[in-house]
C-alpha cells in the first residue's frame, strides 16, 4: 500500500481533546435514550478527542486522531477549529514514514458548517502548510497554495468546507433516513462526499469501550480524489448516543479494505 492510499482511506469521516481528559465508558456516561440525531450546536459545544487505529490485512498502517480545539479567531471573526493528525506506522515495509496535522478553521450558522480556512502541515518533513485552501466569502471563490505558491483559484459553492468537514456533518445525520452531500474543496479540485443513512442498528465491540454498543450503519460515495480525500463507496458506523460517536469506517482499495476502528473516545475538562 502506498502513502498516497493510506492518507486518501483514513480521513472517511473525516470525506469525514491534552489535560485533565478522562475517559468516558458509554455505559455510564453517554445516553443512549436519543432517537433523533444530534443538533450542530450539541456536537460543537463539547470537546472531544477520537482515536482511531487504521488496518489493512493483518497490518496496522497507522493511526489517526481527530480532536476538536478551543474556538480561535479568523480575520477578527469567531472560528472553531478542527485538527486532524494523521501518522503512519513505518515499522511495516510497505508504508513510508508521514506524520501530518490537517487543521479545519470554520463557522456554522446552527445549521451548516462553512470552512474559513483548511490547511495541512507535514510534521515529518518540518513544513507549515505545505497545502492550504483560502474560502473568500467577499469573492466568491476559492483559493488553493502549495508551500506558499499559489495553484488554482475555483468557484465557491456552499457550504463550502475542507475534508474532514465530514466528520462533524456526517454525525447529524446518523440514525435517520436522510441523506448528505458535502461539497469538499482539496488538491485543487471540488468534489462531493454523499452519505446514506439507515435506522437499523447492530452491536459491535469497540477497543474504547468496556462492552458492546449498539450502532448506526451508513453508506457514502466521494468522488474526491488526492492525500486527504478517498475515492469510491464507503460504510460507517456510528453509536446510537445522543452525540452519534463515530465508531468505524471500511474503505474499498485494491485488495480488500482498509478499516478504521475507534480506540480511545475522551471529553476534555475546561
Amino acid at each position: 500500500m502506498h502513502l498516497k492510499t493510506f492518507l486518501s482511506s483514513t480521513l472517511l469521516f473525516l470525506i469525514l481533546l491534552t489535560v485533565n481528559s478522562e475517559r468516558i465508558i458509554a455505559q455510564s456516561e453517554l445516553s443512549f435514550d436519543h432517537s433523533e440525531p444530534p443538533e450542530l450546536e450539541t456536537i460543537i459545544s463539547v470537546r472531544e478527542r477520537f482515536e482511531y487505529k487504521v488496518t489493512y490485512s493483518f497490518f496496522t498502517v497507522g493511526w489517526v486522531e481527530v480532536e476538536l480545539l478551543p474556538d480561535t479567531t479568523y480575520k477578527g471573526k469567531k472560528a472553531h477549529h478542527l485538527r486532524t493528525i494523521i501518522e503512519s506506522n513505518n515499522k511495516i515495509p510497505f508504508v513510508k514514514k508521514n506524520l501530518s496535522h490537517y487543521e479545519n478553521l470554520f463557522f456554522t450558522d446552527d445549521e451548516y458548517v462553512y470552512s474559513y480556512l483548511f490547511w495541512r502541515d507535514d510534521i515529518h518533513e518540518n513544513k507549515q502548510k505545505a497545502q492550504e485552501v483560502v474560502f473568500d466569502r467577499e469573492k466568491d471563490e476559492v483559493r488553493f497554495y502549495e508551500d506558499g505558491q499559489p495553484q488554482d483559484t475555483l468557484e465557491l459553492v456552499e457550504p463550502a468546507s475542507g475534508g474532514d468537514i465530514s466528520f462533524i456533518i456526517s454525525r447529524m445525520f446518523a440514525g435517520t433516513e436522510n441523506e448528505f452531500k458535502l461539497p469538499v474543496y482539496i488538491e485543487n479540485k471540488l468534489g462531493y462526499v454523499t452519505g446514506e443513512n439507515s435506522t437499523e442498528t447492530e452491536m459491535r465491540e469497540y477497543e474504547a469501550f468496556d462492552e458492546p454498543v449498539k450502532a448506526y450503519k451508513g453508506e457514502g460515495h466521494a468522488d474526491i480524489d488526492g492525500p486527504f480525500g478517498f475515492t469510491g463507496e464507503f460504510k460507517s458506523w456510528f453509536a446510537t448516543d445522543d452525540r452519534r460517536i463515530p465508531l468505524e469506517a471500511h474503505v474499498k482499495v485494491l485488495f480488500g479494505n482498509v478499516k478504521i476502528k475507534l480506540t480511545n473516545y475522551e471529553v476534555i475538562d475546561e
